[in-house]
């Protein structure tokens, strides 16, 4: 009960300190209420003011509009002067005087910048991946083969799970001692531990085999629902055009090559803007997977974390947590305007 109490007055003093708001937002609530109340055992006594919500329906969409205008972009024009702030690092109070492009400087100056920005964009590789794989799933259970509804719902099911589910359960698989892959390596007669003398089947315990064992992991997650989106997209296709394709004496890999996957454009597209933003924020699968401790897997999501949390440079995270927001501007939205411009 305490730990209750104590989360909930930490949730309020992180979001609004001031009872004031509280009780704002009680009263709007209220007013709600009253008027849904009133509409439904008494509408003439609010008819004048239900005509004039009729006439003007977007007026509903003013309180969550303001909500996501504070949550959203308040919260991101205050990031942004953090960033410049003279909050100094180490300090747990805040202060929000000027203190220049300081942060931004170091950032670009640092040792991990280049490294962490580079594990970012290397997460890109599970795009193409993804894709290659899921279309071809999606090809197979194109066929019509028995029990495709029980392997559509096995292979959709790791994209079901949570990130620090699959991250968790990675990890115990790549365990160098007694983990899945290397027992299965020792079953087929693979020397497991001459190998990992030389450096050899440590996966996600080695540096060098660290972010390959990443993706591995991502493209099993995500591929799935991939392939159901293609598949989807596939089924969208008129049977007609399929047939009269057959009737001229095309083979299903040619009427597959030149007539039904050029017309998954869209498709492709809406997957390539998804696996681009969860590439871009995949924090808790890193981290459930190898910790945020190993600086050869950071990205610019767990160096943020790092130097917030566990520095407690506040200033120095919200200048990384920026350069991200710019980041993601830049690659998405391009992608975006490409991806449906084509369609």
């Amino acid at each position: 009960m305490e730990q209750m109490t104590e989360f909930f007055e930490n949730l309020r003093y992180m979001t609004f300190s001031s009872d004031r708001f509280w009780r704002i937002i009680l009263i709007v609530m209220a007013v709600i209420l009253c008027y849904q109340l009133l509409k439904r055992f008494a509408p003439r006594a609010v008819a004048p003011v239900s005509g004039f919500l009729s006439r003007h329906p977007l007026i509903w969409i003013c309180i969550p509009a303001a909500l996501l205008i504070y949550f959203v972009y308040v919260s991101l024009g205050w990031n942004l002067w953090v960033s410049v702030s003279d909050w100094q690092a180490g300090d747990l109070e805040a202060s929000y005087g000027w203190g220049g492009f300081g942060n931004y400087a170091r950032m670009f100056s640092s040792d991990s910048f280049w490294p962490t920005l580079k594990n970012t964009l290397l997460l890109f590789s599970l795009i193409p991946l993804c894709l290659l794989l899921g279309l071809g799933l999606a090809l197979l259970m194109d066929q019509g083969l028995r029990g495709t509804a029980v392997f559509r719902t096995l292979i959709l099911l790791p994209f079901a799970l949570s990130f620090v589910v699959t991250g968790t359960v990675w990890a115990y698989m790549y365990r160098p001692t007694g983990g899945v892959l290397n027992s299965f390596l020792s079953m087929l007669g693979v020397d497991v531990s001459a190998a990992m003398k030389h450096g050899s089947l440590m996966w996600a315990s080695s540096n060098r085999t660290i972010m390959p064992s990443i993706i591995i992991a991502m493209v099993w997650q995500f591929s799935g629902y991939v392939a159901v989106i293609f598949l989807a997209a596939i089924k969208n296709v008129p049977t007609n055009i399929i047939n009269a394709a057959k009737l001229d004496g095309a083979y299903m890999p040619r009427i597959y090559l030149k007539l039904i996957i050029p017309q998954l454009k869209g498709a492709m597209g809406s997957c390539i803007t998804i696996l681009a933003m969860y590439a871009l924020r995949s924090f808790d699968f890193i981290v459930s997977l190898v910790g945020y401790t190993t600086s050869s897997a950071w990205t610019l999501p767990i160096w943020m974390y790092n130097e917030a949390f566990q520095s407690n440079n506040f200033a120095y995270s919200a200048a990384i947590s920026c350069f991200l927001l710019a980041l993601v501007l830049v690659l998405i939205l391009p992608l975006t305007y490409w991806t449906n411009r084509r369609t």
